[in-house]
């Protein structure tokens, strides 16, 4: 006889599933549809993210095999790394995943580790904040724009954004603390 445990994770596995190929940023996912991120999803764990901005895509990888590649938006202003708060820049460099938020502006959002020791210093000198709150997240929960702008142009304020369908997969496939590195 299957656990509680067991059955409540292949139940939420179908609900994610299902909002995954039909949802639409059309209002927030409730905090009943994802419950965390241990769930027993049958997709293989990534142990690295890679995100390249020049070539707008994200990478799932387990044992330097990639497992996924998703298309991505980047910060209003992509090129370079990030230097202070409100420049629309996605920073570069090495980061974990950390917190998650199902209830996010966004479809789900991870939150990035910037800023570093490092950011925080370069800021400083340039007597500005380092900023933060950079997220993997998907679409607007409440959308300002036609739904083909956030699939063809930068449009977050710093974070790398992806479909809501896309999210799902990587919420599922990266446990906490996953490193993360953003390329140029």
């Amino acid at each position: 006889m299957p656990s509680i445990d067991r059955v409540f994770s292949s139940s939420l596995l179908c609900l994610l599933t299902l909002l995954a190929f039909s949802v639409r940023a059309d209002g927030p996912l409730s905090s009943s549809a994802i419950a965390g991120s241990s769930v027993e999803s049958g997709l293989p764990l990534a142990d690295y993210v890679v995100v390249n901005k020049s070539k707008r895509t994200l990478q799932l990888l387990r044992n330097d095999k990639v497992l996924r590649t998703y298309k991505i938006a980047l910060g209003l202003r992509p090129e370079g790394h990030k230097q202070f708060e409100g420049d629309f820049r996605t920073p570069e460099g090495k980061y974990l995943l950390t917190r998650r938020n199902p209830n996010s502006e966004y479809f789900l959002s991870i939150q990035v580790s910037y800023p570093n020791d490092q950011d925080v210093a370069r800021a400083r000198r340039q007597g500005q904040r380092p900023g933060g709150a950079i997220m993997i997240h998907g679409q607007p929960n409440t959308p300002r724009k036609p739904r083909d702008y956030y699939a063809n142009v930068d449009w977050t304020e710093g974070c790398i954004a992806v479909s809501n369908s896309d999210m799902v997969e990587i919420w599922l496939m990266t446990p906490p603390d996953t490193p993360i590195e953003i390329q140029p």
